[in-house]
């Protein structure tokens, strides 16, 4: 019946106040204790319990001291080895602690990965589970500890001393024993366990390990460059520079992974923010309405340097470039793959990436793999995945799950049909370090863990080589990093695990009994994609890449406007955003709102009314180019909205090309003929060359004023004229012919008659009086007069 009190925090058994009553009575009855045959025993068991009735106690004061393992060296011993646990112990009681012994707890070796993931969420000692002691020399004793007191203990004990048997994990638990005053005898009252990974030699067959090695950091860089040659660029902030500098989360990752076997899976769009930092750079201030010089030249310069040579050292094969930004695919998978050109914009993205990486770095990278948010699948995922080129996906084994009844742990290829290959990562290896591992105690045993873990995958079937990946989460902190190259480090003397590049490990002989089937659509886990980018997000993304295709068509060097604003449409897709719906949706917003910024630097100025003194002149508009670059391949079309009364080159409506120089006006000229007084809309519109529209229309009024009934007798009055000279010319004709029918004829030099040879020609008219009359003497209305 004690054994009902052995679990930590249940309250002392029946079986226990029996017990202690017992003990009272007998101390005062010896009869009855020999009867009993219990003498003296059970009053020194009041003093010092046997172990059965301590662990009985337990249960109540396992949880009063706090015991914190902060180093465990060596990670994983073998013979000939000193063991080193160190750690404190803070007493979190009211009562004060004496007799305080920490010792080592060897537990019985475990069998199979389960029992590793029940054993490190047990909490508290447990009697019969934790092992026994390892005791003698091999303990850390305190007289006293005072309640919130912390101690610190450091216990070294030789392998060959723990008596190891088969190689496997073994659970090892540190304790802290002691009394209180309420309970005077010596109790566990404190308990932390871990693993203790046992390998004596090298096995003969070893798994093969991918550790992948991310270099992902989030977006930094807005689409905003300077006007001068070299387009400054501008940063949203400066925390990219904190990131870089010693001890910070990059320059953790780049130090660490530099002397580790790891497989480097990098964000060109970090490498093109970097490489854009040696340089001059511009940081917007928090108003986002100025820009102030970035100061982190120096941070980046070293580490692109250090990151270009480490990266040719572990050679090509060992270099996996992500798409540009490092996209969302299952966002795109479930929202955006609807929206018109977002599948384009994927492959652009991979394209850019493959491109950036190899520029910067100088190594051709592997572009051929698709990462989804912890390597959760669907059919969706990936078909977009494979739709921008890539071969190979990488999964995580809690999305691909293995029949319960397979005993070991499976290769990472899985082949998944159309020639795509699932790249599965093992799940428990992938989240070891997600959790905070600022604290000593946190490092050192998700390490354990981790390593326990790793021995075990080869433990399960020694005589099958198996290839595992672990992709760890994707932006692991500076003191995740470092967890992570201690369990690497670890791994480094290859007892019973090599390292191996992603490349090779996607190409490793499929395990035929391994789970090829990609999970329905309906199984993906929803906290995945609550955090997902809306279908909204896509149309923005989609609206914006829109106005930049017809912006660029009119441009003199397009590249400088295509480039940054085209890698900022990238970064709006980002994996980054997850979690960051507002944040997302500004940094969208401030793209779309730049662009449209330098779509309107080119524009018709605004005209006022204009005033048609006659039936013909020329009407003026103005376009204006603001850019620093020339613009080019566009129209400008002036539309008269009632040609009867005015048309525009005898027509409706009349264009002419626009090529103007950057920082310049142009004023564009059409000819207009009036039929009839008064008003006429007109509508100056700039034109593409494909037709579409560009920029706002400007409308303003064409008033004919002139063509009046004083203007019609002017008319009038000069064809009348004109007559008149005729009948004269005519009569004076008549008249002469008639004199000299009287006078005879008079015969020449020859003898022939005729007229004379020099007679003159009929009077000709003089040029026709102009078609417009001379400007009105009433005052000018408001509006300006067009050039006739």
């Amino acid at each position: 019946m004690a054994e009902a009190a052995d679990f930590p925090g249940t309250s002392p058994s029946p079986a226990r106040r029996w017990l202690r009553r017992t003990a009272a009575l007998l101390a005062g009855a010896p009869l009855l204790a020999g009867m009993l045959q219990l003498s003296a025993e059970p009053t020194a068991h009041a003093a010092a319990p046997s172990e059965e009735a301590s662990a009985a106690a337990d249960a109540t004061g396992s949880n009063t001291v706090d015991v914190s393992l902060n180093k465990l060296t060596p990670s994983a011993p073998s013979d000939g080895d000193t063991l080193t646990v160190s750690g404190t112990v803070t007493n979190e009681g009211k009562q004060a602690v004496t007799g305080a012994e920490v010792g080592l707890r060897l537990g019985p070796v475990l069998n199979g990965r389960s029992q590793i993931d029940s054993a490190a969420k047990r909490t508290g000692y447990q009697p019969g589970t934790d092992g026994t002691e390892v005791g003698g020399k091999y303990v850390k004793k305190f007289s006293k500890l005072a309640p919130g007191i912390r101690q610190d203990f450091s216990i070294s004990v030789p392998v060959k001393a723990l008596d190891l048997g088969a190689d496997g994990v073994y659970q090892l638990g540190v304790s802290l024993t002691g009394r209180t005053a309420t309970q005077p005898w010596s109790q566990v009252l404190g308990f932390e366990r871990t693993f203790l990974p046992w390998q004596s030699g090298a096995t003969g067959t070893k798994t093969r390990t991918t550790y992948l090695w991310p270099l992902i950091s989030t977006a930094h860089l807005t689409a905003e460059t300077g006007s001068d040659e070299q387009q400054t660029p501008v940063f949203t902030d400066d925390d990219l520079a904190k990131e870089l500098a010693p001890g910070g989360r990059l320059e953790q990752m780049l130090s660490l992974g530099s002397g580790l076997d790891v497989t480097w899976v990098i964000d060109p769009d970090l490498l093109a923010s970097v490489d854009a930092m040696t340089r001059n750079y511009r940081v917007q201030t928090a108003d986002g309405k100025s820009t102030t010089a970035g100061k982190g030249q120096a941070v980046a310069k070293e580490w692109l340097n250090k990151l270009e040579q480490t990266v040719k050292e572990k050679k090509d094969k060992k270099v996996v470039a992500l798409p540009f930004a490092d996209p969302d695919l299952a966002s795109l998978a479930h929202n955006g793959k609807a929206v018109t050109g977002s599948l384009g914009q994927l492959k652009d993205a991979t394209d850019a990436g493959a491109l950036a990486v190899e520029s910067i770095l100088h190594v051709k990278p592997q572009s051929d793999f698709a990462w989804p948010v912890d390597g959760a699948l669907d059919p969706s995922i990936v078909d977009v995945s494979t739709s921008a080129g890539a071969h190979s996906v990488i999964a995580r084994s809690d999305s691909l799950r293995e029949a319960a009844g397979l005993p070991y742990t499976p290769s990472a290829a899985r082949p998944i049909g159309g020639g795509t290959t699932a790249v599965v990562a093992d799940a428990r290896l992938s989240t070891a370090f997600q959790g905070d591992m600022t604290g000593a105690e946190s490092s050192t045993l998700a390490v354990q863990q981790f390593l326990a873990q790793s021995l075990m995958v080869t433990l399960q079937d020694p005589d099958k080589q198996r290839s595992i990946v672990v992709a760890p989460q994707r932006m692991p902190s500076a003191s995740q990093a470092q967890s992570m190259a201690k369990a690497l480090t670890g791994l480094s003397d290859e007892r019973w695990s090599q390292p191996q590049d992603l490349s090779a490990a996607a190409k490793a002989k499929p395990d035929s009994a391994a789970n090829t089937q990609v999970p329905s659509a309906g199984a993906y886990p929803a906290s995945l994609r609550k955090q997902e980018l809306p279908k909204s997000a896509f149309k923005s993304i989609q609206n914006t890449q829109n106005k930049l295709d017809r912006f660029q068509t009119i441009l003199s060097e397009p590249d400088r406007v295509i480039t940054p604003f085209g890698r900022a449409i990238d970064r709006e897709m980002s994996t980054s955003w997850r979690g960051r719906g507002a944040e997302a949706a500004t940094y969208r917003q401030g793209v779309e709102n730049y662009l449209t910024t330098l779509i309107d630097q080119v524009a018709l100025i605004k005209k006022s009314d204009a005033k048609l003194s006659g039936r013909s002149a020329t009407i003026p508009v103005t376009v204006q180019n603001n850019l620093v670059q020339g613009v080019d391949h566009m129209v400008l079309r002036l539309t008269s909205e009632n040609p009867t009364r005015l048309k525009i080159d005898d027509s409706a409506y009349s264009e002419q090309p626009v090529k103007i120089a950057g920082g310049h006006a142009q004023s564009v000229k059409f000819t207009t003929t009036a039929n009839a007084n008064g008003p006429v809309p007109v509508y100056a519109q700039l034109y593409t060359e494909d037709g579409q529209p560009y920029g706002k229309a400007v409308r303003f009024d064409v008033n004919v004023t002139e063509i009046t009934l004083t203007v019609m007798l002017v008319i009038a009055g000069g064809v009348l004229l004109l007559v008149l000279a005729g009948f004269r010319m005519y009569t004076q004709r008549k008249r002469a012919a008639r004199q000299q029918a009287e006078e005879g004829p008079e015969d020449g030099p020859d003898g022939e008659s005729g007229t004379e040879s020099g007679e003159d020609d009929p009077e000709q008219p003089s040029d026709p009086t102009p078609d417009t009359a001379p400007e009105s003497t009433d005052p000018s209305d408001t509006g300006e007069r067009v050039d006739r």
